[in-house]
């Protein structure tokens, strides 16, 4: 199938092939027949990804201090890499598409196949949308009409946050799209409405849509107008539309509001408020986010948790809902916004109009009627790979990869291409980042069904980066395959998987490891040397500043993520278990304690690990720190002597015959390493770069450590 997708490193928009997304449960799998292109989100994309470096800074401070913080802790090369890996990814546009379902997944209770939808999907020949960011199509609309429905759907919220009633006044700035539909459901609700453009086949809409009107371009004072219209009082409210840098519609629109009178931001404006505008008038201001109660809520869009109407009247699916009863009733007319019309495959131009800045309104794509067994395809040819085997004494491994997200683009894949593997096949979920993946290094093919992977007679051995919660099952499907398997921590996220694995794994024959690259960094290998010599047990103290997530992201979600002892604490234990070499016989654990402002507990732990030889080590691992101190120290102790490894750019020595220091040029935490060892093994047969009883080991001990915390 074909999608439009936009580089954020050259603003390039391009239509591409990419295979059929899968569909999820709790959402629908939708072939699209028409969409909307949103010029103002959409050129504003383009306008950011043909900026230079340091415009892109400019317009992301925030960001900036990230990346600031970034370099102080891993270094400035890494962070370079980083950077450029993130603004390399492309992005679907789009967000306001109507057409028809074809799949529905596990759980979805109130769509058929078959049924007529709106959604939030992109331009794309097929979507996959969560069941509330849909909603059904009545009968008189059609998909050209309802397409508009989410653009709407964005203007009536702003408009149910400026709380009109009938017979009000309202300003509305900016006859965009947004702005015109906003000026046609104020109409529907008995409001007088001016609008403020300085376009003036915009305000000869909105004029036709029953506004009056105030044209910039003449020089028209908006201030003096909405002072006539509002019959001396000031106006009830301003809804700001425009897209701008300049502050001036927010200052404008204090000044010709009434005392008490509401301001809501839809657009995109300046923010530097004056507080006499305000102060003196009392007046409202508030930003309107997307279509309503429920974006951007995961609980809402990925879970399917709809808020109980009898205390959230009007969410985003309603709002869509409450937009399509607009249409089918005829208080809201969309064909009159439409100036130009493009199929798919000459969706290009639509964006060339909106880079060349070229007049333009609502730019409707209409997409072609296509076998539906050719538009499924779930997996499509990137190019061919030669074959090259028997390098010295070894065979060429022929790998597929599973997930494509910022960790396989900006550390696996690298350093798995520099091991000289056959890339074959890479899957991800949607498909877009799968095959910007695989053109980028090289693979033959993308897909978004991993059985294209594991019931693939050429393929080795396969590498496991998606999330936490699909990691068991995939690492038993392909170990069933016969396959050798990588997999990104953790391993899985319970016990029972834990048992289901090693029943299913043949240790003769397969090479199962998990990405635990720190007993791989080079300081690390120092620490081990020098520790070999010595025979009495060690002390050790792990400080990890692991920073702050937030409360709702996945990580966090011990369904998804398992939290982060079990997602990410799992290195450190596997880091102390390498260096001492012997087995953990006892653990202790003890978190943070409830208190008032304190959301997350389980991210601010301390456990002791005591193993076999009499060694202890301890990991303070803390979510609330300051980002610019360094994320991990290692302090070893032992026969009068101490080890001090930081942030994996230095190893210092104190008391050591021969050693004082090791210093990096960058930070190694040893993704590279442990990768080409996970290679060589499948390649040579020579045995497990992590044995496989200490993977099951270390495991088993996160799930540990987090059922101790709560004792």
């Amino acid at each position: 199938m074909k999608q439009i997708l936009q580089s954020l490193k050259t603003g390039d928009t391009e239509l591409v092939e990419v295979p059929c997304p899968q569909v999820k449960q709790g959402h629908l799998l939708i072939r699209t027949k028409a969409s909307v292109v949103s010029a103002g989100t959409e050129r504003m994309l383009v306008e950011f990804g043909k900026a230079n470096m340091l415009d892109k800074a400019r317009q992301q401070p925030d960001k900036v201090r990230q990346v600031l913080d970034k370099i102080k802790t891993d270094g400035l090369i890494p962070t370079i890499q980083a950077v450029r890996a993130k603004l390399d990814q492309p992005i679907p546009l789009g967000y306001s598409n109507a057409g028809v379902v074809i799949a529905v997944g596990k759980g979805v209770k109130e769509f058929c196949v078959g049924d007529r939808v709106v959604s939030n999907g992109s331009h794309a020949e097929v979507v996959c949308v969560p069941e509330n960011l849909c909603a059904k199509i009545p009968d008189s609309v059609s998909y050209e009409e309802a397409a508009f429905a989410v653009i709407g759907s964005i203007a009536l919220q702003g408009i149910r946050l400026a709380n009109p009633s009938l017979g009000e006044c309202f300003v509305v700035t900016g006859l965009g799209l947004i702005g015109l539909l906003t000026v046609q459901l104020l109409k529907a609700q008995g409001c007088r409405v001016l609008g403020i453009d300085f376009d003036e086949y915009k305000l000869e809409l909105a004029k036709k849509f029953g506004a009056d009107i105030v044209n910039l371009s003449k020089g028209e004072d908006a201030v003096l107008a909405a002072k006539s219209f509002s019959r001396g009082y000031g106006v009830d409210g301003v809804i700001i539309t425009a897209s701008t840098k300049s502050s001036d519609p927010i200052h404008r629109a204090a000044e010709m509001c009434r005392k008490r009178g509401r301001i809501v931001l839809v657009g995109v404006t300046g923010m530097e408020l004056s507080r006499s505008d305000f102060y003196e008038k009392e007046l409202l201001f508030q930003v309107s986010c997307s279509y309503g109660p429920g974006r951007y809520d995961p609980m809402y869009e990925q879970k399917g948790l709809d808020y109980p109407i009898g205390f959230v009247r009007w969410t985003a699916q309603r709002n869509f809902e409450a937009v399509l009863d607009m249409l089918s009733s005829r208080k809201i007319e969309v064909k009159p916004l439409i100036s130009h019309t493009f199929s798919l495959d000459e969706a290009l131009e639509a964006y060339k109009l909106l880079a060349e800045k070229s007049p333009s309104l609502g730019i409707l794509i209409k997409y072609p009627s296509r076998e539906d067994d050719k538009l499924r395809e779930r997996t499509v040819t990137l190019g061919t790979q030669a074959k090259d085997l028997n390098i010295s004494n070894k065979r060429q491994v022929t790998v597929g990869v599973i997930g494509a997200g910022n960790f396989t683009n900006q550390v696996l894949l690298p350093a798995l291409k520099k091991t000289g593997v056959r890339l074959k096949t890479i899957a991800s979920s949607t498909g877009i980042t799968g095959v910007h993946a695989g053109k980028r290094f090289g693979f033959e093919k993308a897909t978004t069904d991993i059985k294209e992977i594991v019931q693939d007679d050429e393929i080795d051995a396969v590498f496991i980066t998606t999330r936490h919660n699909t990691h068991a099952a995939f690492v038993i499907e392909a170990l069933k395959a016969g396959k050798h398997v990588f997999v990104e921590k953790p391993l899985c996220l319970n016990k029972e998987e834990l048992e289901h694995i090693k029943q299913v794994i043949l240790p003769d024959k397969q090479i199962l490891m998990v990405g635990f690259n720190r007993r791989f960094s080079p300081l690390t290998k120092k620490m081990k040397e020098l520790i070999n010599s010595m025979k009495n047990p060690m002390m050790m103290v792990m400080m990890v500043n692991a920073g702050y997530i937030p409360k709702d992201h996945w990580v966090h979600d011990i369904e998804v993520g398992g939290g982060r002892i079990v997602g990410e604490a799992c290195h450190f234990i596997d880091l102390l278990r390498y260096l001492t070499g012997h087995k953990i016989v006892n653990i202790k654990a003890s978190m943070m304690g409830d208190a008032p402002g304190v959301e997350i507990r389980e991210d601010k732990v301390t456990f002791t690990l005591s193993f076999a030889d009499g060694s202890v080590g301890t990991v303070h691992y803390f979510a609330n720190g300051h980002k610019s101190f360094p994320k991990e120290r290692l302090e070893v102790f032992v026969e009068g002597r101490i080890l001090v490894l930081d942030n994996f750019k230095s190893l210092i020595g104190y008391g050591w015959q021969g050693f004082k220091k090791m210093k990096l040029l960058s930070q190694d935490k040893g993704h590279r390493e442990g990768i080409k060892a996970f290679i060589d093994a499948v390649s040579t047969a020579k045995g497990y770069p992590i044995p496989l009883e200490e993977l099951f080991e270390v495991t088993k001990a996160s799930f540990d450590v987090l059922e101790k915390t709560y004792c």
